[in-house]
């Protein structure tokens, strides 16, 4: 990856399947998201036209939309490639390599700088433990804590993957030169660096300082 680990893969590690290999139809449907129904041009102008008298601050309501945009199809991308030649989800890939650069971590740590849940980290492990690619063990002083480290397939993996997936990071932006790409890495950095400096305390703003509320399933509750 092109920017310091913490940094890349939360930002496109969102909410997906807790899996670390990919599904039969994988490919149909990332590139269904990927195209859309509408182009980035037509979205622009559906929304000037939905919203064009409410006051808004549009050059920073493209900038965030155009990020989203991006951040989705350099994922899909990089999924449908490289990724599934070698049976993995994004997930699963970050988690290979926060612990290949990191080495032994408690999975506490893991989750965090992968930018995922416990819980979903927990089916990611459970994937690459059934693989022979991490193995998961007591800490060594804590018996509630737990380490996970990389086996030697999975050490032979990242090494053989990791250059290939460059590659694919190179061909994403290819269209900037070497001055751009590094423009536009400090300009996101920029962005990372406010929202870990200074979000958490807009959020406990906009909550009014109440407690986050817990994560609701979606589903309907009981009668």
């Amino acid at each position: 990856m092109s920017v310091r680990v913490g940094l890349s893969p939360q930002v496109l590690c969102r909410e997906r399947p807790p899996s670390g290999t990919t599904t039969g139809n994988d490919e149909e449907q990332g590139e269904s998201e990927l195209s859309g129904n509408h182009s980035a041009t037509e979205t622009e102008r559906a929304v000037r036209a939905k919203l064009g008298e409410v006051p808004l601050n549009r050059e920073q309501m493209a900038a965030v939309t155009t990020v989203h945009r991006a951040a989705t199809a350099v994922r899909q991308h990089l999924e449908n490639s490289v990724l599934r030649e070698a049976d993995l989800t994004w997930t699963g890939f970050v988690v290979l390599w926060v612990v290949w650069i990191w080495g032994d971590m408690e999975t506490r740590y893991v989750a965090e700088e992968a930018g995922i849940s416990k819980g979903t980290l927990t089916g990611v492990v459970k994937t690459l433990q059934s693989r022979g690619l991490l193995e998961r063990r007591p800490h060594p002083t804590d018996g509630r804590l737990a380490l996970l480290s990389l086996t030697g397939s999975g050490e032979e993996l990242m090494a053989e993957l990791y250059p290939r997936f460059n590659a694919e990071e190179a061909f994403v932006v290819a269209p900037l030169d070497d001055a751009e790409a590094q423009a536009l890495a400090d300009l996101l950095g920029r962005v990372v660096a406010h929202l870990d400096a200074q979000g958490g305390q807009r959020r406990s703003d906009l909550r009014g300082g109440h407690p986050l509320p817990p994560r609701r399933s979606g589903r309907r509750p009981r009668v």
